[in-house]
């Protein structure tokens, strides 16, 4: 039997890199998968590839940086499915690069709002219509940078400790309910958030930072997501896990 036989699963931010890498991998294992993305071109693609190897998927547009379009997110996965078992909270924005002092406001405010509001707001709405199915799984992608600093990255760094901390107080409080809530780190991702950002130059720098020598790959980081997500993990809550070729062990 398929690890996701049935279980209805929304993961933002998939229309490309390692959102789009989780909901193919959740599609193949049996989920019937909510696609959903600012991207309506990706999305659509996405949903087209699942459907075309046999699978399940529906594209829904949202913003996770708006309450009401993940409450409409929520609704329409229930709605056409009939109910909500897991969520992966994957949508991100790199944010601009600056020192602490000189850091655009706008710019603290949109990657606040995207990278750590934007999962409370998806946990606020996913977290009720679980209860009501009798439990559930969420995962929530924070970084590398979630348990480690770097320069220019202030707002970047803030939203994805917070995530962590976000992670860890809803696992407590759900592990009554039967609802798992675990975050992972990724390392540096070969996904268009890095390659749309860094030159070529610049990327095979990057890659001196992971001890393994190489940067990751979003399908590596989507087996992670669906093991957190699957009964094989039936007794993880509350925990973070690093993936990010031994950065952290540095």
């Amino acid at each position: 039997m398929k690890s996701l036989e049935n279980k209805v699963a929304i993961i933002t931010g998939s229309g490309s890199g390692i959102g789009k890498a989780a909901a193919l991998l959740f599609a193949k294992e049996g989920a019937k998968v909510v696609v959903s993305d600012i991207q309506e071109e990706h999305g659509n693609s996405v949903v087209a590839e699942i459907k075309s190897q046999g699978g399940s998927a529906i594209f829904f547009k949202a913003d996770t940086s708006s309450p009401s379009e993940n409450e409409a997110l929520v609704k329409a996965a229930v709605d056409h499915f009939g109910k909500l078992d897991i969520a992966v909270n994957n949508a991100g924005i790199g944010g601009p690069m600056g020192m602490t002092g000189d850091y655009p406001l706008e710019g603290w405010q949109k990657v606040i709002d995207v990278n750590l509001s934007g999962v409370f707001y998806g946990m606020h709405y996913q977290l009720p219509a679980m209860e009501k199915n009798g439990g559930g799984a969420i995962v929530n992608i924070a970084s590398i940078l979630g348990m480690a600093g770097t320069r220019f990255s202030p707002a970047y760094v803030a939203a994805k400790h917070g995530v962590v901390g976000l992670t860890k107080a809803t696992a407590l409080e759900y592990a009554p309910k039967n609802i798992r809530v675990n975050s992972i780190g990724p390392g540096y991702i070969l996904t268009p958030l890095l390659t749309n950002a860094l030159d070529d130059a610049t990327l095979k720098q990057v890659e001196t930072l992971h001890p393994i020598g190489r940067l990751g790959r979003a399908e590596e980081v989507a087996e992670l997501i669906l093991w957190l997500s699957s009964q094989k993990s039936s007794f993880v809550t509350g925990s973070y896990y690093p993936i990010d070729g031994g950065y952290l062990a540095q």
